[in-house]
């Protein structure tokens, strides 16, 4: 079976274990390709006095510096084009590491040490690099986003007991293999090719073509694959882009531009940063009745994608989980850092950490333990199913996957184990901790929801296929040629995957929000139908059937009896009778909708449900510690291809426990950061995955929204399933507060602070 439900491999995975897959740097250099270096600001905030390129331009093979007065059009790389974001810093710097220009020289080595002779002159201001800071002076990037309903001040005032709590998450590297990268290679009357490592090959058409003063017509984007992304490389691959096309443009020359790793982490924005400060207010029961809370994220110097992760984490504040009357603000500040940027879970891993430190404060005031008052608020039962903006969640569902996953764990004989083992041992304890998950599907902004393919059929019965997703790892390509596979009946080997293309499908939106299946899949679906429509018709006349009658299957087409032909020859004689067989298609997202004033709506397709359960052990002595078990189950509706989904769901997991346990950004107090490689920012290694890891499809998921073959996204909603983690970190070490990421050093300080 190739179709819908096949657990077929990734479609690149043989070529990337041998090394064949070919990246942009692994292409062959074309003559007088020229390549590029950034020469990143040396201070976090000043006045830029001067910056002289003629250090640079003595070196031999240095050819040109551009800044930022040499663009034609706009030195603005905003993704919105509303608010100003430069290409190179003009009077300000904002940022340590922000781009202030570019030079490029005849070969790598010359280009980095024409960037390294440049010392930019910066009258240096105070930075302010505090998020608290940036929170008292209300610093903001964007106005607050507010969420509320009932009444607060009378759920708090009748409320029995209240509690109240602050805490903060760190944020987080990509750390993708493939770093930002970049090729611009001019044609014909001003035309460029861009091969660019992007997840949005559109916004890097449009953002080139900003800067550059020119129509979009003349940029053609590509990208056949990344190696790696997680959000990365959805608004920073533009302005890399598009510095390398400057350059291009200007010299008439090829130019490729790629960032060291260094260079990487100075420039490109990161997982926003987080703090949160609540108050509750509850009965011994632990059931909540009002709630306030604030959210505030850290965007750095500028916009960049901080209003679409607000709107997701205070959306996905409550969770699975259901308050009569709150209040909750989330605020967009402005640090002197690098602007942080999309990542895996856009606001969701930092908006559903709330309601599970609050859960804790609640347990310890009222002596329940944590599980009894996660059940007392979840939605559905006896409480309500519906969001605080108005979109309904499945109360029966978030409690069949919960208890699938304490059950898969065997949660009652883990937890007695785990207490017998802690009495004995008087420097090791083990936790245990759950979680459980509703995930909204779809880009916040409406007008993204959408998606464009295009799809031939050739005389031979070959299909190429194309559409606006982009492959960075995840499956994507190869769960829509298994879309179109289904459609034709065809085996998935007779579909030609090619590059994705602003030249073959425009106007696409990001591979991003866990949309990339959901969207591109029924677009393809849409272009392939319409073609078999019309093979259908031919064959009918030939047989003098009915088109009902015709059916496709095993690479054969069929119509009752002994009628039968190939799919190959049935598009030799479609040819023979002049019937297109080429077909584009489009998929907008149906029933959605957001008033961004009310804050009320529908901004979800629908929601993915998930639940997992960890098991920690914790050194006393030294707060280092391990997840020695992980369970999780994951709601994937009808699967499109399990094997992808089960290595996105193990992926997601492990890329989230980093970010809960180990990979922290540090900044000194000038401003720069520190943590600029493997040695100074600790991503999971192979020796952190759980050695007991357990992970499970949810089996006949009622996938009621009309996704393409009752799938459901799978891309971001595992992430989160490690919040399981930190519950069991706190579990073991009695801390009811705990700042992430959970380092050594921090539990340390819980469990001497007077935890266990």
């Amino acid at each position: 079976m190739d179709g819908m439900g096949a657990a077929l491999r990734q479609d690149s995975a043989l070529r990337h274990a041998t090394g064949e897959a070919g990246f942009i740097d692994d292409l062959p250099e074309v003559p007088g390709l020229l390549h590029g270096a950034l020469v990143l600001s040396p201070v976090a905030h000043g006045r830029i006095e001067a910056l002289d390129p003629a250090p640079a331009l003595a070196l031999p093979g240095v050819v040109a510096v551009f800044g930022p007065g040499d663009a034609p059009g706009r030195n603005d790389i905003s993704a919105s084009g509303a608010a100003q974001e430069p290409l190179f810093a003009e009077h300000l710097v904002e940022h340590w590491g922000q781009a202030m220009a570019l030079v490029v020289a005849t070969d790598r080595d010359a280009a980095l040490a024409g960037a390294a002779a440049i010392t930019p002159v910066i009258h240096a201001l105070p930075p302010v690099l505090e998020l608290a800071e940036a929170v008292a002076a209300r610093s903001l990037l964007m106005p607050p986003q507010v969420l509320a309903r009932g009444d607060v001040v009378a759920g708090m005032a009748q409320a029995p007991l209240t509690a109240s709590g602050s805490f903060r998450c760190g944020g987080q590297e990509h750390f993708y293999l493939e770093g930002q990268i970049a090729i611009a290679t001019p044609g014909e009357d001003g035309d460029l090719l861009v091969l660019s490592s992007t997840q949005h090959p559109t916004e890097v058409q449009h953002i080139i073509a900003r800067v550059l003063g020119c129509a979009q017509n003349r940029i053609t984007v590509q990208c056949r694959r990344m190696g790696g992304a997680f959000g990365g490389k959805e608004s920073n691959a533009s302005w890399v882009a598009a510095a390398a096309a400057l350059a291009a443009h200007a010299t008439g020359r090829p130019v490729k531009l790629r960032l060291t790793r260094k260079a990487d982490m100075a420039a490109t924005g990161k997982r926003h940063p987080f703090l949160f400060r609540w108050t509750a207010g509850f009965d011994a029961t632990g059931r909540i009745a009002a709630l306030e809370a604030l959210l505030a994220a850290d965007g750095g110097h500028s916009l960049d994608m901080t209003p679409g992760v607000v709107f997701r984490a205070i959306t996905h504040a409550l969770n699975a989980y259901d308050v009569p009357a709150l209040r909750i603000e989330a605020l967009g500040c402005k640090t002197n850092t690098v602007s942080n940027t999309a990542f895996r879970g856009f606001g969701g891993p930092q908006g559903v950490l709330l309601m599970e430190e609050i859960f804790r404060s609640i347990a310890a005031a009222t002596g329940l333990d944590v599980e009894t008052v996660r059940a007392k608020n979840m939605a559905g039962g006896e409480n309500g199913d519906e969001t605080p903006y108005g979109q309904a969640l499945d109360g029966k569902l978030i409690r069949r996957v919960h208890a699938e996953a304490l059950a898969a764990s065997g949660w009652v004989e883990r937890r007695a184990a785990i207490a017998a083992f802690n009495a004995e041992h008087p420097t090791l304890r083990k936790g245990l901790g759950s979680f459980a998950l509703a995930f909204g599907i779809s880009f916040g902004v409406m007008h993204m929801n959408q998606a464009g393919a295009l799809v031939h059929v050739y005389e031979d019965g070959s299909i190429r296929l194309n559409h606006g997703g982009t492959e960075m790892g995840q499956g994507l390509f190869i769960k829509v040629a298994q879309v179109v596979a289904s459609a034709f009946g065809v085996p998935v080997e007779r579909i030609r995957i090619t590059a994705t293309s602003t030249g073959e499908v425009p106007n696409t939106s990001p591979t991003a929000a866990s949309t990339g299946s959901d969207l591109n899949g029924w677009a393809a679906h849409l272009a392939a139908s319409a073609i078999r429509e019309r093979m259908a018709g031919v064959a009918a006349e030939i047989w003098a059937v009915e088109a009902g009658e015709i059916g496709f299957e095993d690479g054969m087409v069929r119509a009752g009896g002994n009628r039968q032909m190939s799919f190959g020859e049935l598009a030799h004689a479609c040819i023979r009778r002049r019937v297109s067989l080429s077909a584009t298609g489009f998929y907008k997202t149906p029933d959605i909708h957001w008033d961004p004033v009310a804050m009320r709506g529908k901004p979800f397709f629908y929601f993915s449900y998930g639940a997992s359960v960890a098991e920690v052990v914790v050194d006393r002595l030294t707060g280092e510690h391990r997840c020695l078990g992980a369970w999780l189950v994951q709601d994937c509706g009808r699967s499109l291809n399990p094997a992808v989904d089960r290595g996105q769901i193990e992926g997601a997991f492990i890329q989230g426990m980093g970010w809960m346990t180990s990979e922290e950004l540090y900044w000194d107090r000038t401003g720069r950061l520190r943590s600029l490689g493997p040695s100074t920012y600790k991503i999971p290694g192979s020796r952190d995955v759980p050695p007991v890891f357990v992970t499970r499809i949810l089996e006949g998921s009622p996938a009621r929204a009309e996704t393409i073959f009752r799938s459901k996204a799978v891309g971001e909603p595992p992430l989160m399933l490690a919040t399981a983690v930190w519950n069991a970190l706190c579990d073991a070490t009695g801390a009811v507060s705990l700042d992430l990421p959970a380092s050594p050093e921090r539990l340390l300080a819980a469990i001497r602070a007077g935890g266990r």
